[in-house]
């Protein structure tokens, strides 16, 4: 688990640990317990334009739940519900197979008496916990989330705790550099 900052006073991992770039900042977050895509820029206007949320960025999660989600949780999901910091919506929910993942580290808890669902959902804010909260409220609370991709970019085939470092050509030709940075 890393935090998705590059210094942590309580001596926790953090992308200073992964990360051998200067002048990069995190677009968004990612939560302690989360994994997957994190984009890292050194361009505020980009940062800016992927993660706040006036500009809707999308964001694709793979969902662990526990116990076999129903048509009516997702239809929850995809119609909105109410949660403490006011409503929320996702773009689409539905149900998927268990994708081909990585080992989490630590795994989460087993129960041999719950079975557990995938599902993936899409949204466009990304507040605190949204996603967990969001399937908390339906019955069906996320054991593992994956951030699988956002926007265009996807993790593909980037390793746990690696990054790519490519380079967008913006308007008037001008040249940024972004990495791309997937959580342990």
């Amino acid at each position: 688990m890393v935090l998705s900052q590059f210094s942590d006073s309580r001596g926790r991992d953090t992308l200073g640990n992964y990360i051998g770039l200067s002048g990069v900042y995190p677009a968004g977050r990612l939560d302690y317990d989360s994994e997957g895509l994190l984009l890292l820029c050194d361009d505020g206007r980009l940062q800016a334009r992927i993660s706040d949320p006036r500009h809707k960025m999308r964001k694709y999660y793979w969902a662990q739940v526990e116990g076999t989600i129903n048509d009516a949780a997702l239809d929850k999901l995809r119609n909105g519900l109410e949660l403490r910091d006011g409503p929320a919506v996702a773009l689409a929910a539905r149900r998927i197979d268990e994708p081909a993942l990585w080992p989490r580290q630590p795994p989460i808890r087993q129960r041999r008496q719950i079975p557990t669902s995938w599902l993936e959902i899409c949204i466009d804010e990304g507040r605190n916990r949204q996603v967990r909260r969001m399937t908390a409220a339906t019955g069906y609370p996320t054991l593992r989330l994956v951030r699988w991709r956002i926007g265009d970019w996807l993790v593909d085939d980037i390793a746990p705790g690696r990054y790519r470092t490519l380079e967008l050509h913006l308007a008037a030709g001008s040249r940024r550099r972004r990495s791309l940075k997937r959580s342990p």
